[in-house]
């Protein structure tokens, strides 16, 4: 059995549906060429017929970067699969993505069909995609629920039809590894052709187990994993890229390779985190801030002494550096430009200069910079084309006082200032807020993280805004929480489809 792993990475397609996440389309380019460099083998860049930011961003990735095929997703429809080739017009490797639900559920309740049908409806989808590209990759949605004699049936018959692969999705993360691993076997043994075709997984993971179901997959055949950095995605997420990397690089024994530059891994996994304002989890395994972290007095004695007792990754591996330079309000744009290089962050001397300026001024507020905290710097500038921007904010709280805020705003030019009192200091500035923009706005949502520990550390404010039926999310991070939550706020009210 051939022991090549392809990478497959939907960062930028199922990752990105995640609330909150959306990337405009200059940053899904600087993410796709990050994967580039990386390794990842196929990039799905988007769902073309979704919307036209989906459709543009497929054709910019496509123009960005050279060597990994350029997947485009569609359902077993002719119109998706037109505008999909549309939007792949400029790949230089492309791929169709294309399929249909195969579980009963699915078929039922979904379709209002049967099962031969949609075997003829797929059939159609793959011979159509085929017309256009050489690549064309089929989805049996929810195969994880459906049978395997149907599901070997339907296999058999796309790749009859042309599929060159065949994604086998455990779509609602519910079946167990050793269910999965079964299902690929089943798949390998019965289908006829099945030489011809790469067989895939794409796991979620709703019950902790997409890692463990990806792996179950590879050992008993499948030689494409769909994945995402840091394991983002809908629901409870997609398999980690990271975490099945790093699985294959520690167990020799298994003996099968990919492409994966793995100390590219910790930089892209920060550069994600941070222009999709989703935090990495503290334990998360490869790139969580404690993943290389030992507070037990046995562990850190064994590792004093060896650090192959409790450690079986070098971080260095995976690209975390143990020897960094330590940022301070003395450092020069130098070491700032370098640490930003190392965390997969390019910036031109413009930028650079903007983004030094923000670092003294957070570096005279805190002892220590972290990469949180220059990451949020580098995305900072975000804000900058924004109408409505934050010119001002005073507050007066305290125990047995009445909270009082005033708040400057510029928008588009012009300033306006109010005054509020609230039941605290982040009510009265969001009420004072709320005398400036004068709508009718729900705060559903409100989240505050501190990237670290320490009173001077930089806080981070996630809200989610109701306004016209919509939802709509914002992110702010200062040292002040209350500035970062009048930027939150600010940052929702700027996405306002007005």
């Amino acid at each position: 059995m051939d022991n090549r792993l392809f990478i497959f990475d939907t960062t930028l397609r199922d990752g990105e549906q995640v609330p909150g996440c959306q990337l405009n389309t200059v940053e899904k380019i600087q993410v796709a060429k990050a994967l580039e460099a990386l390794g990842v083998d196929v990039i799905e860049a988007g769902f073309p017929v979704s919307s036209p930011g989906d459709f543009n961003s497929v054709i910019e990735i496509s123009k960005a970067v050279t060597w990994p095929t350029i997947c485009a997703l569609t359902r077993a429809v002719q119109k998706d699969i037109d505008i999909a080739v549309e939007a792949l017009q400029f790949a230089k490797r492309k791929r169709i993505h294309t399929g249909i639900g195969t579980s009963d559920s699915h078929i039922k309740y979904k379709f209002n069909s049967n099962r031969e049908e949609i075997i003829e409806r797929a059939v159609a989808a793959v011979k159509y995609a085929r017309r256009f590209v050489d690549d064309v990759e089929f989805y049996a949605e929810d195969a994880g629920r459906t049978d395997n004699e149907y599901l070997a049936r339907v296999v058999e018959a796309v790749i009859k039809a042309g599929a060159t692969v065949v994604n086998i999705p455990d779509t609602t993360g519910y079946c167990l590894p050793s269910e999965y691993g079964a299902k690929i076997k089943y798949l390998v043994d019965h289908v006829s052709g099945i030489e011809n075709a790469i067989l895939s997984t794409h796991c979620h993971n709703d019950l902790g187990m997409a890692t463990a179901n990806t792996m179950a997959g590879v050992l008993n055949g499948a030689r494409q994993v769909e994945v995402t950095i840091n394991g983002i995605g809908e629901r409870a997420g997609n398999t980690a890229l990271e975490e099945i990397v790093m699985i294959l690089k520690s167990h020799h024994e298994i003996d099968i390779q990919t492409n994966i530059n793995t100390q590219k891994i910790y930089p892209t996994s920060r550069m994600v985190s941070s222009l999709m304002n989703m935090p990495v989890q503290a334990n998360k395994a490869i790139v969580g801030r404690n993943a290389f972290a030992h507070s037990s007095g046995i562990h850190q004695d064994g590792v004093l002494k060896n650090v192959q007792t409790y450690e079986i990754i070098d971080p260095r591996d995976v690209g975390i550096d143990d020897n960094s330079i330590v940022l301070t309000a003395r450092s020069g744009r130098a070491a700032l430009k370098s640490r930003f290089s190392t965390l997969g962050v390019e910036l031109d001397q413009e930028k650079l200069d903007k983004v030094y300026d923000e670092f003294l001024k957070l570096a005279d507020k805190k002892k220590d910079i972290n990469d949180d905290d220059i990451l949020v710097l580098a995305g900072a500038d975000r804000s900058q084309n924004h109408r409505i921007k934050l010119d001002f904010l005073q507050v007066t709280s305290g125990v047995g006082v009445q909270s009082v805020a005033s708040m400057g705003l510029n928008i588009s030019g012009e300033k306006f200032e109010a005054c509020a009192t609230g039941n605290g200091p982040v009510d009265a500035a969001i009420k004072a807020l709320k005398k400036i923009i004068d709508r009718h706005m729900t705060l559903k949502e409100f989240t505050i993280q501190a990237i670290s520990k320490g009173s001077d550390d930089v806080g981070k404010v996630h809200m989610q805004v109701e306004y016209d039926h919509q939802i709509y999310y914002g992110f702010g991070a200062n040292t002040d929480i209350i500035a970062a939550s009048v930027e939150a706020y600010i940052d929702c009210i700027n996405k306002f489809k007005i």
